[in-house]
């Protein structure tokens, strides 16, 4: 069910997937680049979004408990004390990246949907010719990046809008690890 432009903790995918497809991208007048980081994503994210989310695609209740049980499990420290969680996921935990992966993808869906509303090759021209741009995400686990073509100001506003569209996850942008730049910055 996960949408082509996610990579990370995939079968048959991988980093180098992810790399190849902004290089290619970079070459087909992308480049303007939002490069994000999610802050804390294992820690922060929201059980509520999660669950949400996997009961889209789960039905089966024993299944669903499970998955509120392991995400519930609490955080042993150093001390041996268990800490019980509220958001996140258990770090190392086996299920993790896949819950990540699967609440991320309202992220997927988002930039996706936008390509698609354009429809045809032709109908995406003459929107940036009437000052539009048109955007592709790329995404490996919490990392990504958001090519797109148009000016700067269309990926300075991706801030806002990315920063909604993860909101409801409980998930913000990490400030320090992302920026916008140019393709030939690196």
């Amino acid at each position: 069910d996960f949408k082509p432009v996610s990579y990370g903790f995939r079968p048959r995918r991988r980093a180098q997937d992810a790399i190849a497809e902004i290089h290619a991208l970079g070459t087909r007048n992308h480049h303007w680049v939002f490069e994000a980081d999610i802050a804390a994503c294992f820690d922060e994210l929201a059980h509520s979004a999660i669950m949400e989310r996997v009961r889209t695609r789960i039905v089966d209740k024993r299944v669903l408990a499970l998955i509120k049980a392991f995400l519930k499990a609490g955080i042993m420290s150093t001390d041996g004390t268990v800490r019980n969680s509220e958001a996140g996921t258990p770090q190392g935990g086996i299920l993790s990246p896949l819950l990540a992966n699967i609440a991320l993808t309202v992220l997927d869906a988002h930039f996706c949907a936008k390509w698609d509303s354009h429809g045809s090759a032709y109908r995406r021209e003459v929107h940036r010719k009437r000052g539009g741009a048109t955007y592709r995400i790329v995404r490996y686990a919490d990392d990504f990046v958001i090519m797109v073509v148009g000016t700067k100001a269309h990926a300075d506003a991706l801030w806002d809008e990315v920063a909604d569209v993860i909101a409801p996850l409980g998930l913000r942008l990490s400030a320090e690890k992302s920026r916008v730049c140019h393709l030939d910055e690196g």
